[in-house]
């Protein structure tokens, strides 16, 4: 049969037998014609050697059914070669074509399909050429009016003049915006429900400052209209004492002039949070702290405007450490060890300075004094009471999606929505320009065509005056997985507070992607580029603070994040205040609709680059300049390691294999090596990687080496490291035995993950 089979094909090919054959040229009965007849040896070995037999009827019957079933084999066996031939000819025809081109009037074209290690994905409509990227910018514009923008935040602080977290008024606010995206006709809207303790100021019983005299009594007191959450409720008595902004080099200082120990500590707002200060004031044994806006720093004509905040060391709810807050009820009961135990509270400036009069002590230095009369001690003494409240309070975290054709991988843009008193600068600017983006997202898919490949996730957050509650407790909802799809978090939070300076906060992962993006927008004042200076990650980039949500994303989640502002060289003086409306912030900001626009133009570029490019825009090569830098300050402790018989072998040879790792997956094209999808996977990952494996996130919530807070991080072995080298009494061999090597395996780790293979790392 198989012989018969490849005769045919090789007829079909060539017209010549591939074996031999004989021809019978008979006449048939009736003579008209000649008959042809092709027999195979196997057919004379079956029937015979007589041609006269077979050239019976019931035996030609036969031959032709026989020659019917070779012909439908021939040509079966023909398609499948031809199919093959074809399938592997556009195969290669995918792979050889890395470049799409689009149409001449620059509109999306469909670009090859993407390889991915798991189910196939359908075509992507994505930009692909620089006039595509212009026709973008063209239409973002047109729908980014600056008038828009700022009618936007108009309208948001009239309808909603006070919307504290929980409260009524923040719920109607935030199904105002649930009603917005469904209007869009987004792919997804939904809301999350989250059930937390927030701490506020109690109606029954005030919050009060008194000035005692030597004898302890009563002299004056103070009561008291803001408040800082989450302070001990108790009573303080002590020395009045001033610390400067309350920073460690501060109390360094007071402490060298005077007695810290047991003291009501004053401090002016500013440099650092709340919650710093308070931590610091309790490492040096303060017994309560007072906090007030000085003239030099906030420049407010009412001098007895008394700003709010918080005092937790750390975000989300404070009494669900670690745990989502869908049910109390399901965990035993707990607390943040960043809760302060001294009682804390924010006062006016004209109380501040009644406390100042009533000092007798040394003058402060010229650089402290925030206001015309600083003193930094006295003998006079002050008792501080704290009377706030827990209550229970629902939060409402509002989500809107635009799918992607990879709808598993997505980028989040969000803002807070609730406010201490208007919050026009606090929460409006943000919450609006959220809204202004979402609804350009949506109209750019629905009315031009454009499909990201990753999908694009709007998050209006509640609970961010309190520690980025909201947006943490949606993290540790969802902690197993997020940091797998989540590409990067873009916080909108206080996007303009002002307009000389364009400042950023962001994961080293994105650095490059900020650096092309600022030479692209221009500032609308200046009109020059907002990439003034080569220097930038120096001169404009600043950390993330704890009141930052992205500082949860990074710290807490390992997922890349970013945060920028326009803003002056000293802090929008009504932040955190009952001024901070939109009459006063379009005062103070003459601009407003242009920056926010320019804000909104950077946030749109983000979210192109990251949501359309088939190779993610994320720098992992950035870390290697961090690692540098480490090993440049570990250096120099060398000796006084090798004195405890310890090396920094193990730590450089990390910090080694990370470059190794870095430079090969550079030179991989992932077409050929690793497709996109499995590469994409592996940078992910770095920013969770450097996510130290050996602390709980239920007692070290911020568990990055680089930027996190602990004894884990690379900062806290640095400073462990000085305290060898100057013999400190509070040195720990085995506390820096530990640190050294659980750094040294993170970053091992980091390595390892980036590489992706056993065999690679």
């Amino acid at each position: 049969m198989m012989d018969q089979a490849r005769s045919a094909i090789s007829n079909l090919f060539s017209g010549e037998p591939l074996s031999y054959t004989r021809f019978s040229l008979s006449r048939k009965r009736s003579g008209d014609t000649s008959n042809v007849e092709m027999k195979m040896p196997a057919d004379e070995e079956h029937h015979g050697e007589s041609n006269i037999e077979n050239s019976r009827p019931h035996a030609t019957k036969r031959k032709n059914i026989r020659n019917i079933c070779f012909g439908i084999i021939a040509i079966t066996i023909f398609f499948l070669i031809g199919f093959m031939v074809s399938y592997f000819s556009y195969c290669k025809h995918l792979e050889n074509n890395d470049k799409c081109s689009s149409n001449s009037n620059g509109e999306i074209a469909p670009t090859k399909k993407v390889e991915t290690n798991s189910s196939e994905v359908p075509p992507i409509l994505e930009p692909k050429a620089e006039s595509s990227w212009a026709a973008f910018d063209a239409i973002l514009s047109q729908r980014w009016d600056a008038n828009n923008l700022t009618d936007t935040v108009r309208t948001l602080s009239k309808n909603y003049a006070s919307h504290e977290a929980g409260s009524k008024e923040d719920e109607t606010f935030g199904y105002f915006i649930l009603k917005q995206w469904k209007g869009l006709k987004m792919d997804k809207v939904w809301r999350d429900f989250h059930y937390v303790k927030l701490q506020v100021k109690n109606s029954d019983f005030q919050n009060l400052v008194t000035i005692l005299d030597e004898s302890g009594k009563r002299v004056d007191f103070m009561s008291i209209d803001g408040y800082v959450a989450y302070s001990a409720n108790s009573t303080a008595k002590g020395t009045l004492v001033y610390a400067n902004y309350g920073t460690k080099a501060d109390f360094e200082q007071l402490k060298s002039k005077t007695s810290i120990n047991g003291s009501i500590v004053l401090l002016r707002a500013g440099k650092l949070p709340f919650a710093e200060k308070v931590k610091n004031a309790e490492a040096y044994n303060a017994a309560g702290v007072l906090i007030y806006l000085a003239r030099s720093d906030f420049d407010i004509v009412d001098a007895e405007v008394v700003p709010f905040g918080h005092a937790h060391l750390g975000t989300g709810d404070p009494f669900t450490p670690g745990f989502p807050s869908f049910n109390h009820t399901q965990f035993p009961p707990s607390q943040s060890s960043g809760l302060p135990n001294i009682p804390v509270q924010t006062i006016s400036r004209s109380q501040a300075l009644q406390l100042f009069n009533a000092m007798d002590g040394e003058d402060c230095p010229i650089s402290w004094r925030g206001d015309e009369k600083c003193k930094m001690n006295s003998k006079t003494n002050v008792r501080l009471t704290v009377n706030n409240v827990l209550e229970e309070k629902e939060l409402v975290n509002i989500f809107g999606v635009v799918k992607g054709i990879e709808p598993d991988h997505y980028v989040v843009v969000g803002a807070q929505r609730d406010a201490w008193g208007p919050g026009a600068a606090k929460s409006l600017v943000g919450t609006s320009l959220l809204l202004g983006i979402a609804n350009a997202f949506s109209d750019l898919v629905s009315k031009d065509g454009y499909k990201p490949r990753r999908s694009i996730v709007f998050a209006s957050w509640s609970g961010g005056e309190f520690g980025a509650v909201g947006a943490t407790e949606w993290l540790e909802a969802y902690l197993s997985i997020l940091h797998l799809k989540v590409v990067t978090y873009i916080n909108l939070d206080t996007a303009v507070v002002g307009s000389k300076n364009f400042k950023v906060s962001a994961s080293p992962l994105l650095y490059g992607l900020m650096e092309k993006i600022m030479k692209e927008v221009n500032h609308p004042v200046t009109g020059k580029t907002l990439f003034r200076d080569t220097n930038w990650i120096s001169s404009d980039l600043e950390p993330f603070s704890l009141d930052n949500a992205g500082y949860p994303f990074l710290t807490y989640s390992g997922i890349p994040s970013i945060s920028f502002r326009f803003c002056e060289n000293i802090p929008y003086r009504y932040l955190g205040t009952k001024l901070d409306t939109y009459k006063n912030l379009s005062e103070d900001i003459p601009y407003l609709g242009e920056l926010m626009k320019a804000a909104a133009k950077v946030t749109g570029k983000i979210l192109i680059t990251l949501a359309s490019n088939p190779n993610l825009y994320l720098e992992y090569g950035r870390y290697i300049k961090e690692l540098d830098t480490l090993t440049w300050k570990i250096l120099p402790f060398k000796s006084e390691l090798k004195s405890l018989n310890l090396g920094l072998k193990w730590l450089f040879n990390a910090c080694g294999d990370f470059k190794r790792v870095s430079a090969r997956l550079k030179s991989e094209h992932p077409s050929k090596v690793l497709s996109i999808r499995q590469m994409n996977d592996r940078i992910m990952q770095v920013e969770y990687n450097f996510l130290s494996p050996y602390v709980s996130p239920k007692e070290t919530p911020f568990r990055h080496i680089f930027w996190g807070s602990g004894s884990h991080t690379l900062s806290a072995l640095l400073s462990h490291l000085q305290l060898l080298k100057k013999k400190d009494i509070n040195f720990n061999e085995t506390l820096l035995r530990n640190q050294l090597a659980l750094a040294t395996w993170t970053i091992q780790g980091a390595a390892n993950g980036l590489a992706g293979n056993i065999w690679d790392s």
